[in-house]
């Protein structure tokens, strides 16, 4: 059973009066600035517009804001004094990222049906065990709770019922059948499934056991499909031509872009790098002249390994965090003494130091707006303040800790400082992928043998 998209209708917002109060006037500085509560002079712009159920004026509400892990957003909101209308929506403001991501949650108590959810206009969202969805393009972009959720799919299946009794009352009786039983889901008397499927890659679900991993939820990244691509607007790329291999070797290669700050003209460089006894890696840096923001990411230049590589590196000097490191998307990262697991897709490809790694991790938890910002609980941020202490002690070699790379590629290295000859503080160890990893790489489907008989003409 789906949602129609009559759940809720768009913020009426959209029809402009002509005579606009004045927006407020702004402070020098960037068009996307930081949430936060402590800063007085975000403030949003207001903008009187018509009403589209009285038809009357009422006011529109937008703030421009950045939040990690979904970038630039806006948050509007429209509220009519006359007949008490209001609605509320989010939209991403900055680019559509690189892979899809699918957040599947095990919901099984309340403090689950509080998760805080951003979900774009182009996220499905599944209900596996009701057999319901709610379709891409359906509703508007939300900032809210899995209840809420499930709530506005509830207001959206009563709002055409007294028609429907009317006109169709068989059909009528039915979905009274299906409310009950979403009704019943927010009471958690059994455990269900929640699917959100962004093909975007800017939805995102509270962990709120970061930075250990959650049990509940699982977080999937994947290549979108030419279907996907196609209903983002995205348009496919033409087959470059090949370049030989000893151009690529030999030359610095540069390629137009935009900046993923502020989108202005840039150039991405390019480069074919061979780490000793790994292998070749292509490295692409884009520098932007107009903001200055700077990004690098690293690829593998070679195949999927036939086996998942595990290295494990006992953190004993501070010389451990001069350490050459290659983190391929697939790898994920583990540190047990502080119960952190990092998982693939998160940070992308890196090329650093294993310092540069740890202060990227310490990052991505202290600028995480649901932990460290106003929502979180005291409780949650003494426990991320005491990581992120812990983590300054690895860093600054007085705690000694394992650190774990785990490739199901085999795409990731970690400096041997001790080659040719074995390291006493790191293992390396190769096993076989299982089915479901193989899935997530793409490889249970590929045929690399015989596959020119299949390509021959019937007769």
């Amino acid at each position: 059973m789906a949602a129609s998209g009559a759940v809720e209708p768009g913020p009426p917002a959209a029809a402009a009066a002509p005579s606009a109060a004045p927006a407020r006037p702004s402070s020098a500085g960037p068009l996307f600035r930081p949430f936060s509560a402590d800063d007085e002079e975000q403030q949003p712009t207001e903008i009187e517009s018509l009403c589209m159920n009285c038809y009357r004026n009422g006011m529109t509400r937008l703030l421009l804001t950045r939040i990690p892990f979904f970038r630039e957003i806006i948050v509007s909101s429209f509220s009519c004094e006359h007949c008490g209308w209001n609605n509320t929506e989010i939209q991403s403001a900055g680019r559509i990222q690189d892979q899809g991501v699918r957040y599947t949650l095990t919901v099984r108590s309340q403090e689950d049906m509080n998760r805080e959810v951003v979900k774009t206009d182009c996220a499905t969202t599944r209900i596996p065990e009701l057999d319901f969805e709610i379709p891409a393009f359906s509703q508007k972009g939300s900032l809210t709770t899995v209840e809420g959720l499930i709530s506005r799919a509830i207001s959206g299946l009563e709002q055409d019922q007294p028609t429907r009794k009317v006109l169709e009352d068989t059909i009528a009786e039915r979905i009274d059948e299906f409310i009950v039983k979403l009704k019943e889901l927010k009471l958690v008397a059994s455990p269900f499934t929640l699917v959100i499927d962004d093909p975007s890659g800017n939805s995102f679900v509270e962990n709120p056991h970061a930075p250990q991993k959650d049990d509940a939820l699982v977080v999937t990244h994947y290549t979108r499909t030419l279907e996907q691509a196609e209903m983002l607007g995205i348009q496919a790329e033409a087959p470059e031509k090949k370049v030989e291999e000893e151009d690529l070797k030999n030359e610095v290669l540069q390629f137009n872009t935009n900046c993923p700050e502020c989108s202005a003209p840039a150039q991405t460089n390019m480069k074919v790098v061979q780490i000793p006894h790994f292998k070749e890696v292509i490295i692409m840096a884009t520098n932007c002249e107009s903001c200055g923001h700077r990004t690098n990411e690293v690829k593998s230049g070679g195949a999927v390994e036939p086996l998942g590589t595990k290295i494990t590196l006992h953190i004993t000097d501070p010389s451990d965090m001069t350490r050459d490191l290659l983190k391929s998307e697939t790898c994920s990262v583990e540190i047990p003494e502080l119960e952190f697991e990092l998982g693939m897709g998160v940070l992308g490809g890196k090329f650093t130091t294993l310092e540069g790694l740890l202060k990227d991790i310490r990052e991505l938890v202290t600028k995480n707006p649901f932990t460290l910002g106003d929502s979180s609980n005291p409780d949650r941020s003494e426990k991320l303040q005491a990581f992120s202490r812990k983590l300054d002690q690895i860093i600054a070699g007085k705690m000694k800790a394992h650190f774990i790379m785990n490739d199901v590629a085999g795409n990731s290295y970690l400096q041997n400082v001790y080659a040719p000859e074995d390291d006493p503080e790191m293992k390396v160890e190769r096993y076989k992928r299982t089915f479901d990893q193989n899935e997530e790489l793409g490889l249970n489907d590929m045929k690399t043998e015989g596959y020119e008989s299949g390509l021959a003409p019937q007769r």
